[in-house]
């Protein structure tokens, strides 16, 4: 019965509660928004990067989500000192690799190219390593100004074969093929002679990563410890290793996420306390007449309680809605530029909305229920 008098109730001042649920629906929504990009990019790392990568990879001091991105720093001449110890290891290979942004105006604009020994078979670093047009690099082309492009950004950026995609003002590299592989990593890359990319870049001592592939590599937590031990200065990443610094910089970003989330959540709230006192002052006669006929002070708090909680979830539905639809655009330009839907609506989102939402509307209907419950029934009647 409480919940029926509190919808009819709703029902009865049905602008001004429309008005507060959009007001709602836009906190809850741009929540949902926020958060679905954690949800996503969980989703995207775990489906197209579980699988990724050497056995063991090398960095220059601890991996973090910079390394990847920076200038490379890692002394070439660590090279013979591993490649020394390799048999003792159970290590059958070592590669260097660097990697470089070419960063643009845009998203759409920046490149990142991976320089490679062109003499590498690239399907045993990147699972389902496939060239579907034009040719690969050749062990000749050491210092060759020659690449093959990842599918996506080949599409999104419209190249073709012989196409010269420009590095820096000084260095420049003509596509010879276009690539794909299963994990996606590739599809977002150009491939190019480490030797040509480290020069182009001016730091030829040095490279990002040294890439390892092991006899055994269910072994490779317990090598890489071994190593740590033998190259303090050197960080020795597996893939879970590499998992577990990108899950921890999603976290970070998802506490952020969060901190904007509660500023728009509190907007709502607010709406929702400032709706239910105007309905509390309006009604003060109305609830000396309820009061007058026996009922009592803890039916009302009970009532514009649950006006409160109804007005937030119904607002919650909406707003779920509209983050569906944010949803739905982050990932239209998200495939745009990099081919990956990194937004989500998971089922512990929604659920973790509606949640939000009945406690924003509990702990804002706590004040207007209290203020209703104390109205004195003398003072109520006599008012106009």
């Amino acid at each position: 019965m409480l919940w029926t008098l509190a919808l009819n109730s709703l029902w009865h001042r049905s602008l001004r509660s429309l008005l507060t649920s959009l007001g709602i629906a836009v906190a809850v929504g741009s929540t949902v928004i926020f958060l679905s990009l954690g949800e996503g990019l969980r989703e995207v790392f775990s489906e197209h990067i579980a699988g990724v990568g050497p056995d063991i990879q090398v960095s220059y001091g601890p991996f973090d989500m910079n390394s990847a991105t920076s200038v490379p720093q890692l002394p070439l001449s660590y090279g013979p000192e591993l490649e020394a110890v390799a048999a003792e290891y159970g290590i059958e290979k070592i590669t260097p690799m660097s990697l470089f942004v070419r960063s643009g105006l845009t998203p759409g604009s920046a490149f990142l190219f991976m320089g490679l020994p062109p003499e590498v078979d690239v399907s045993e670093i990147y699972t389902g390593f496939e060239l579907l047009e034009g040719r690969a690099l050749e062990a000749t082309e050491t210092n060759a100004y020659v690449g093959m492009i990842g599918q996506s950004i080949a599409e999104r950026n419209n190249i073709q074969i012989g196409k010269v995609l420009r590095l820096n003002p000084r260095s420049s590299f003509e596509i010879v093929g276009i690539v794909s592989s299963e994990d996606g990593f590739v599809d977002n890359a150009v491939i190019v002679p480490i030797d040509s990319l480290t020069e182009a870049i001016g730091v030829n001592d040095r490279t990002s990563f040294f890439v390892m592939e092991l006899k055994e590599p269910s072994k490779a937590a317990e090598i890489s410890d071994q190593l740590s031990e033998v190259f303090p200065e050197l960080g020795f990443q597996t893939r879970s290793d590499v998992l577990s610094v990108i899950e921890r910089g999603i976290r970070i970003t998802d506490v952020v996420r969060l901190g904007i989330s509660i500023i728009a959540l509190i907007m709502g709230a607010i709406a929702i306390a400032n709706t239910m006192l105007m309905s509390v002052f309006e009604r003060t006669r109305e609830f000396g007449v309820i009061r007058a006929v026996g009922a009592k002070a803890k039916f009302l708090f009970g009532l514009v309680l649950s006006e409160s909680i109804l007005l937030s979830l119904f607002g919650a539905l909406f707003g779920i809605v509209v983050g569906y639809i944010g949803i739905l655009i982050v990932n239209y330009f998200a495939m745009r530029l990099i081919s990956l839907e990194v937004a989500v609506l998971t089922p512990r989102l929604i659920l973790f909305s509606v949640v939000i939402a009945f406690i924003m509307g509990l702990l804002s209907g706590l004040l207007p229920a209290a203020r209703a419950a104390r109205i004195p029934i003398a003072a109520a009647m006599a008012r106009e």
